[in-house]
Protein backbone atom coordinates (compact mmCIF):
# COMPACT_ATOMS: atom_id res chain seq x y z
CA UNK A 1 0.00 0.00 0.00
CA UNK A 2 1.14 3.34 -0.75
CA UNK A 3 0.35 6.19 1.43
CA UNK A 4 1.14 9.52 2.50
CA UNK A 5 2.38 12.96 1.25
CA UNK A 6 5.55 13.92 -0.05
CA UNK A 7 6.21 16.81 -1.80
CA UNK A 8 8.84 16.83 -5.23
CA UNK A 9 11.01 18.35 -7.11
CA UNK A 10 11.04 17.66 -10.86
CA UNK A 11 13.91 18.90 -12.13
CA UNK A 12 14.73 20.55 -15.80
CA UNK A 13 14.45 17.22 -17.49
CA UNK A 14 11.12 15.99 -16.23
CA UNK A 15 11.99 13.99 -13.54
CA UNK A 16 11.28 13.51 -9.92
CA UNK A 17 12.41 10.82 -7.10
CA UNK A 18 10.40 8.45 -5.31
CA UNK A 19 10.66 8.94 -1.42
CA UNK A 20 13.35 6.18 -0.52
CA UNK A 21 10.71 5.05 1.89
CA UNK A 22 8.60 3.44 -0.90
CA UNK A 23 11.35 2.39 -3.50
CA UNK A 24 11.51 -0.90 -2.08
CA UNK A 25 7.94 -1.49 -2.17
CA UNK A 26 7.48 -0.25 -5.67
CA UNK A 27 10.87 -2.82 -6.54
CA UNK A 28 8.99 -5.65 -5.13
CA UNK A 29 5.70 -5.00 -6.30
CA UNK A 30 6.58 -4.27 -10.05
CA UNK A 31 10.73 -4.62 -10.66
CA UNK A 32 10.53 -0.34 -10.92
CA UNK A 33 7.96 -0.71 -14.06
CA UNK A 34 5.25 2.09 -13.81
CA UNK A 35 2.42 3.81 -15.77
CA UNK A 36 1.50 7.35 -15.74
CA UNK A 37 -1.71 8.80 -17.28
CA UNK A 38 -4.22 11.82 -16.72
CA UNK A 39 -7.34 12.07 -14.35
CA UNK A 40 -10.02 14.16 -14.41
CA UNK A 41 -8.98 16.31 -11.51
CA UNK A 42 -6.22 17.41 -13.81
CA UNK A 43 -3.59 15.26 -11.50
CA UNK A 44 -1.72 12.43 -12.76
CA UNK A 45 -2.17 8.68 -11.38
CA UNK A 46 0.56 6.45 -11.36
CA UNK A 47 0.03 2.72 -10.91
CA UNK A 48 2.74 -0.04 -10.31
CA UNK A 49 2.54 -2.23 -13.95
CA UNK A 50 0.49 -5.49 -12.97
CA UNK A 51 -2.01 -3.05 -11.32
CA UNK A 52 -2.52 -0.45 -14.41
CA UNK A 53 -2.70 -3.85 -17.10
CA UNK A 54 -5.30 -4.66 -14.92
CA UNK A 55 -7.12 -1.05 -15.02
CA UNK A 56 -6.31 -1.31 -18.88
CA UNK A 57 -7.86 -4.63 -18.96
CA UNK A 58 -11.12 -3.24 -18.04
CA UNK A 59 -11.07 -0.31 -19.81
CA UNK A 60 -11.12 -2.05 -22.93
CA UNK A 61 -13.83 -4.36 -22.06
CA UNK A 62 -16.24 -1.33 -21.42
CA UNK A 63 -18.80 -0.13 -24.44
CA UNK A 64 -17.06 1.75 -26.56
CA UNK A 65 -20.51 2.94 -28.31
CA UNK A 66 -21.36 4.83 -24.74
CA UNK A 67 -19.44 9.01 -25.33
CA UNK A 68 -18.66 8.66 -21.15
CA UNK A 69 -16.99 5.15 -21.87
CA UNK A 70 -14.51 6.57 -24.98
CA UNK A 71 -13.92 9.49 -23.11
CA UNK A 72 -12.69 7.77 -19.99
CA UNK A 73 -10.50 5.26 -22.68
CA UNK A 74 -9.29 8.03 -24.80
CA UNK A 75 -7.78 9.96 -21.66
CA UNK A 76 -6.68 7.38 -19.52
CA UNK A 77 -5.50 4.47 -22.45
CA UNK A 78 -4.19 7.41 -24.64
CA UNK A 79 -2.13 9.31 -22.32
CA UNK A 80 -0.43 5.84 -20.85
CA UNK A 81 3.21 6.30 -20.59
CA UNK A 82 5.33 3.60 -19.20
CA UNK A 83 8.22 5.09 -16.59
CA UNK A 84 10.69 3.27 -15.04
CA UNK A 85 12.87 4.11 -11.81
CA UNK A 86 16.36 4.15 -12.51
CA UNK A 87 18.97 3.66 -10.20
CA UNK A 88 18.40 6.71 -8.12
CA UNK A 89 14.89 6.31 -7.55
CA UNK A 90 14.25 8.97 -10.42
CA UNK A 91 11.44 8.91 -12.99
CA UNK A 92 10.84 10.55 -16.72
CA UNK A 93 7.45 12.22 -16.77
CA UNK A 94 6.06 12.48 -20.19
CA UNK A 95 5.99 16.56 -21.29
CA UNK A 96 2.53 15.84 -22.49
CA UNK A 97 1.40 14.57 -18.91
CA UNK A 98 3.59 17.65 -17.38
CA UNK A 99 1.70 20.05 -19.60
CA UNK A 100 -1.57 18.37 -18.59
CA UNK A 101 -1.10 18.73 -15.01
CA UNK A 102 0.52 22.06 -14.83
CA UNK A 103 3.47 20.83 -13.25
CA UNK A 104 6.94 22.76 -13.92
CA UNK A 105 9.14 22.45 -10.67
CA UNK A 106 7.06 21.36 -7.05
CA UNK A 107 5.05 18.85 -6.86
CA UNK A 108 2.72 16.56 -4.42
CA UNK A 109 3.12 12.92 -4.27
CA UNK A 110 -0.12 11.54 -2.68
CA UNK A 111 -0.23 8.20 -1.87
CA UNK A 112 -3.51 6.27 -2.62
CA UNK A 113 -3.09 2.81 -1.45
CA UNK A 114 -2.62 0.83 -5.01
CA UNK A 115 -2.06 3.88 -6.57
CA UNK A 116 -0.10 7.14 -6.62
CA UNK A 117 -1.36 10.84 -7.77
CA UNK A 118 1.06 13.02 -8.21
CA UNK A 119 -0.12 17.22 -8.19
CA UNK A 120 1.40 20.73 -9.42
CA UNK A 121 1.95 21.47 -5.82
CA UNK A 122 0.18 25.02 -5.75
CA UNK A 123 -2.98 22.99 -7.54
CA UNK A 124 -3.07 20.48 -4.69
CA UNK A 125 -3.14 23.41 -2.23
CA UNK A 126 -6.08 24.79 -3.91
CA UNK A 127 -7.87 21.73 -4.33
CA UNK A 128 -7.17 20.60 -1.01
CA UNK A 129 -8.56 24.29 0.09
CA UNK A 130 -12.04 23.55 -2.05
CA UNK A 131 -12.62 20.18 -0.55
CA UNK A 132 -11.86 20.88 3.08
CA UNK A 133 -14.64 23.98 2.78
CA UNK A 134 -17.35 21.40 0.75
CA UNK A 135 -16.55 19.71 4.35
CA UNK A 136 -17.58 22.15 6.10
CA UNK A 137 -20.55 23.09 4.21
CA UNK A 138 -22.47 20.48 5.22
CA UNK A 139 -22.34 18.39 2.34
CA UNK A 140 -24.28 14.96 2.87
CA UNK A 141 -21.92 11.68 2.16
CA UNK A 142 -22.68 9.22 -0.15
CA UNK A 143 -24.20 6.35 0.98
CA UNK A 144 -21.31 4.11 0.48
CA UNK A 145 -19.18 6.55 3.55
CA UNK A 146 -22.40 6.63 5.99
CA UNK A 147 -21.11 3.23 7.43
CA UNK A 148 -16.98 4.08 7.49
CA UNK A 149 -15.76 4.82 10.81
CA UNK A 150 -12.66 6.24 10.84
Amino acid sequence: MFRGLNKVTVDAKGRFAFPTRVRERISQRCANQLVATVDRDHCLLIYPMPDWEDIERKLERLPSFNPQTRRLQRLMLGHASEMELDGHGRVLLHAALREFAGIEKHAVLVGQGRKFELWDETRWNERREDWLAEDEAGLELPAELETLSL
